[in-house]
């Protein structure tokens, strides 16, 4: 193995290689602390997290495949030599790991208001009616159950099936690939493509019914979005490489640039509505300015919100009208009286 497995040096490769590995850590920290800082996931759908996440493990177990003899000759390589020749396949790993985590703590900081189905209770007066909890699991809460249960069955069954063709290839430590690792390796690296493609389509419906960034992070998707076109540069750069390994990142570049605009325009428009990220209000330093609330069961969209905020407003108006023209006509007939002036 060691006439086969010779070191080769490409220092702008190495340098960026290196730059970002940093840059993936750095550019998930804003998100994953949003989240637990915030306490809440609110924001992402379970379909957009499903298919992030199928789509890093097929990109990860791609790029292992056609750089599995290079990962071999790690046994006879030094550390940095071992590192230098799989820093392409170390970035794929860590994208995967990274986005994966988001998944975790979405189900982990899953909001508790959400996670179970209200009903309403009508009250039989003017009052409106009161929205009651119930044991029942909220279909969104269900959802997202059983899409982590998909994400897991699928990292396992792709794993099972790539390190099986892999022990069966003739002799994968000299780059030669069976037919059928071959086959599966461009049908990991299509799918992946295709999973990356059909990602962000869930999370855009998703953010632009609620109108509102909710628990995304904004500075994640502006050090991401350039740092996906230098990451397709970097692995086109690698030995063993085609473009069933990098496409699934050129794609993702290009959603996540629309889905960043998007939450832009929904922070301009959160602060004219003087609202948060999760549609609540903001402290107004006017205490008859309109409060913008999200209804009883929190999950109502701001613009029905309003709508009911409005009519009740309207309702109440009317009520006290009638009480204020009595009170102002018996002020008028008091004073007339006064003076002599009614009958």
């Amino acid at each position: 193995m060691s006439g086969t497995c010779q070191p080769e040096h490409d220092w702008f490769s190495d340098l960026l290689s290196g730059g970002l590995l940093v840059g993936l850590c750095i550019s998930y920290a804003p998100q994953l602390s949003r989240i637990v800082n915030k306490g809440s996931s609110e924001g992402f759908s379970p379909w957009f997290l499903l298919l992030g996440s199928t789509s890093a493990a097929s990109g990860m177990l791609n790029i292992i495949i056609m750089q599995w003899s290079v990962i071999r000759c790690c046994r006879v390589f030094s550390t940095l030599n071992c590192l230098e020749a799989v820093a392409g396949v170390l970035q794929v790993v860590l994208t995967w790991f990274l986005f994966t985590s988001i998944l975790v703590l979405y189900m982990i900081y899953y909001p508790q208001h959400l996670k179970y189905a209200t009903v309403p209770v009508d009250t039989y007066d003017s009052r409106p009616s009161e929205y009651v909890k119930t044991n029942i699991k909220s279909h969104d809460w269900q959802l997202s159950i059983t899409l982590s249960w998909v994400v897991f069955i699928h990292i396992t069954l792709v794993t099972f099936v790539t390190f099986l063709l892999i022990s069966s290839s003739p002799n994968p430590s000299s780059g030669v690939r069976s037919p059928e690792l071959s086959l599966w390796a461009t049908f990991l690296g299509v799918s992946s493509g295709g999973l990356a493609a059909l990602q962000y389509l869930p999370q855009l419906v998703h953010t632009y019914r609620m109108k509102l960034v909710g628990a995304l992070s904004i500075p994640m998707m502006f050090i991401q979005t350039p740092g996906g076109l230098i990451m397709v540069l970097s692995i086109a750069l690698k030995p063993g490489t085609n473009w069933t390994t990098w496409i699934q990142f050129l794609v993702a570049a290009i959603m996540q640039a629309i889905l960043l605009a998007m939450c832009l325009s929904w922070k301009v428009r959160q602060r004219k509505l003087h609202i948060d990220d999760f549609g609540h209000p903001l402290p107004s330093s006017n205490p008859s300015s309109p409060q913008i609330t999200r209804g009883p069961d929190e999950d109502v969209p701001v613009e029905e919100a309003v709508e009911v905020a409005v009519e009740e407003d309207l309702v109440v108006d009317g009520e006290r009208a009638p009480l204020l023209a009595g009170k102002k006509d018996s002020a008028q007939k008091g004073i007339l009286a006064k003076w002599g002036w009614t009958k």
